[in-house]
């Protein structure tokens, strides 16, 4: 029964149902991997026919190219009895292929952009921020103690010094300047009494 079916096809009937059971297969392939985590991101074919791992956003890769394969061939295949004409047809297709790989770039920046990574620059953050030393700190720079600080409603702890006096534990502090990725540098904040 699908031996006679196919041989009634014409050469581009054929084509269009290999690339479309071949690229649904992938695409299944493709989509398992990725649900199982096993994926490890995609494969890009650059230019140069270098295969490396994909950022989602170069429209040149192995998946995007499955996706508008998919979007041709079932478009091309559902169409073709409607549309007498081949170069509409293919026309019509190849739209459809581009839009569905539009979609696809967008949805995965889109996903993408949703993730954090749940760590903070304290370069960028820290300054201003007010906490409490948790580890006396010297005076003058001369070594470091510990502060806990609130940075975007999450209590960290960092090494901290001072400028200036010594600064006991249990002080309130303000976070002056960030010196590097884990150490801050405080003044203790002086509670007005009135």
């Amino acid at each position: 029964m699908i031996t006679e079916w196919w041989a009634t096809l014409d050469l581009f009937a054929k084509i269009l149902w290999i690339v479309a059971l071949s690229s649904s297969l992938v695409f299944l392939i493709e989509s398992i991997l990725t649900f199982v985590g096993l994926s490890g991101g995609e494969v890009d074919f650059d230019l140069d026919v270098d295969m490396e791992t994909g950022s989602g956003s170069n429209p040149y890769t192995f998946r995007n190219f499955v996706n508008f394969c998919l979007g041709f061939s079932w478009t091309a295949i559902l169409m073709r009895p409607k549309i007498s004409q081949t170069w509409l047809l293919i026309l019509l297709s190849v739209i459809v292929g581009v839009a569905l790989v539009a979609i696809v770039m967008y949805l995965f920046k889109w996903l993408s952009s949703m993730q954090q990574s749940g760590n903070i620059d304290i370069q960028k953050s820290s300054a201003g921020c007010q906490g409490t030393v948790y580890l006396a700190i010297p005076g003058a720079r001369q070594g470091m103690g510990k502060v806990q600080i609130s940075i975007n409603n999450a209590i960290r702890e960092y090494d901290a010094m001072t400028d200036g006096d010594p600064i006991p534990t249990g002080r309130t502090i303000r976070v002056v300047e960030a010196i590097d990725g884990n150490t801050v540098l405080v003044e203790e904040l002086n509670s007005l009494i009135i």
